[in-house]
């Protein structure tokens, strides 16, 4: 159980915050169900490097394998529901009308809690795109309205015939320009920052709390274990976000 004065001392800061900044990761996803990347590796796929699974020169040599695996991690999510975490925030969203919400998450659970404008920097799972960006990048492909074998491995694109891929950020990839200069933006301009179950190892990500804290922002850390951003965090609630953040909500709308 958390400390009640942690809460509360969050509840001050955020309550006077005029531009709060949400950045949230891996950890919120993983209290609904939803594996971590590395954790995916499972069955099947535990024979595998991520190297094997998630580069642009992966898919080129192994179409197929390539998209099993996301088709597998698909249906995870696909499966998955928003846990208190997510409706959390979404009322904060609502809460804080300028609040800013950055993902590092490719699912698409932050939006089916109600959270919108959700700045996602590295792409989503059930999105697809022409693996050779034909006709700029991105060039989105619905796949629904594709009619192809789907034992041999992803559709063609409709405009140029080359493989279809998963719309996300691979290894060795640049972040969508857009939604890097909108997360760097909202982090330069935050007054709070909420660090939410994220190990603050993967960047440019982990860049962001670095950036908000450098620009006078105040960081409140959610996660159950330390993590690169506890040393620079101003106030850590050591529970899982599913945990902390409807007591906050809750603290809040009792002022």
């Amino acid at each position: 159980m958390i400390d009640p004065q942690l809460i509360e001392r969050a509840r001050q800061i955020l309550k006077a915050s005029q531009r709060p900044v949400v950045l949230t990761g891996a950890g919120v996803s993983q209290e609904s169900g939803v594996p971590t990347f590395r954790d995916a590796l499972e069955g099947l796929w535990a024979q595998y490097d991520p190297m094997q699974l998630a580069t642009p020169q992966a898919f080129r040599q192994h179409p197929k394998r390539v998209w099993d695996w996301y088709e597998y991690r698909r249906e995870k999510v696909r499966r998955a529901q928003p846990n208190p975490g997510h409706y959390a925030l979404a009322a904060l969203g609502r809460r804080f009308p300028a609040l800013k919400l950055i993902t590092q998450n490719v699912d698409d659970l932050h939006e089916r809690a109600g959270s919108a404008g959700v700045i996602r920097l590295h792409g989503s799972i059930a999105a697809n795109k022409c693996s050779a960006a034909c006709r700029g990048e991105p060039t989105p492909v619905d796949v629904t309205q594709l009619d192809w074998d789907r034992e041999a491995g992803p559709p063609p694109c409709p405009y140029c015939g080359r493989p279809v891929r998963p719309d996300v950020v691979w290894f060795g990839e640049m972040l969508p320009q857009a939604a890097i200069q909108a997360a760097i933006a909202a982090s330069e301009r935050a007054d709070v920052m909420l660090v939410v179950g994220t190990s603050g190892v993967v960047t440019p990500a982990a860049h962001m709390p670095v950036i908000a804290k450098q620009a006078g922002a105040i960081l409140i850390e959610v996660n159950p274990v330390a993590s690169q951003i506890t040393p620079m965090a101003d106030l850590w609630l050591p529970a899982p976000s599913g945990e902390a953040l409807p007591r906050l909500v809750e603290a809040l709308g009792e002022a």
